[in-house]
């Protein structure tokens, strides 16, 4: 689709080929956006095949995945200038990643909700193609369990800003904050080189982070 659909919260979900909610990649996405287009005021049910695509640029306003299939959403623009908008909205129930960053650009996510999900963002580890990309969080809450807020790939120059991000029920303090990755492009699983605030690809301060 382009340009805007305001889906007025109406439901959907996926039928017949879109009826699986398992973790098998190339699925089919239920709304797959070209650039510059806006979907607002949606809930995807369950269940939710690979939720939404990005083809471009996008705006992904007060949209709600009540349980994610394979991804809530995947951003796939090759253009380094492409933006990509989450705000407001939010997904609960993902065996793995929430947003599943492939191509190329920024995502800023804003004002987001997530509980019981494995990765919110994830910037591609081994696509055939790698990129530089920019991720922004900011104003989220995140409700146990996961696994980590964001994954990036520091070798390929990526960079995660965290701004007001709350952590609700993880008294633990399971929940990784921002993983670097060494990326790449063969489709091998990507190595983890650390964890935390470095200054350099995971950008934010203890303060940033705040446990309720």
């Amino acid at each position: 689709m382009s340009g805007t659909y305001d889906g007025r919260m109406a439901k959907f979900y996926g039928t017949g080929d879109l009826g699986g909610s398992g973790q098998e990649e190339g699925q089919d996405p239920i709304f797959e956006l070209a650039d510059g287009a806006v979907l607002k005021n949606v809930v995807i049910g369950s269940p939710a095949a690979d939720g939404v695509h990005c083809k471009g640029s996008c705006t992904l306003r007060n949209v709600w995945w009540l349980d994610v299939g394979e991804d809530a959403a995947t951003f796939k623009g090759k253009s380094s200038s492409a933006v990509y908008t989450v705000y407001g909205g939010g997904a609960k129930n993902a065996d793995d990643k929430v947003l599943q960053f492939n191509g190329a650009g920024k995502l800023v996510v804003s004002k987001f909700q997530v509980e019981n999900f494995g990765k919110l963002v994830r910037s591609c580890g081994n696509c055939s193609t790698q990129y530089k990309r920019t991720i922004i969080i900011n104003d989220v809450d995140v409700t146990a369990p996961g696994k980590s807020i964001v994954g990036i790939n520091s070798n390929y120059g990526d960079t995660a800003a965290l701004r007001k991000v709350r952590i609700h029920g993880d008294s633990g303090k399971k929940i990784k904050t921002c993983i670097r990755f060494e990326g790449n492009s063969s489709g091998k699983e990507p190595k983890e080189l650390g964890t935390g605030p470095d200054g350099t690809a995971c950008r934010f301060s203890p303060s940033d982070i705040s446990y309720q």
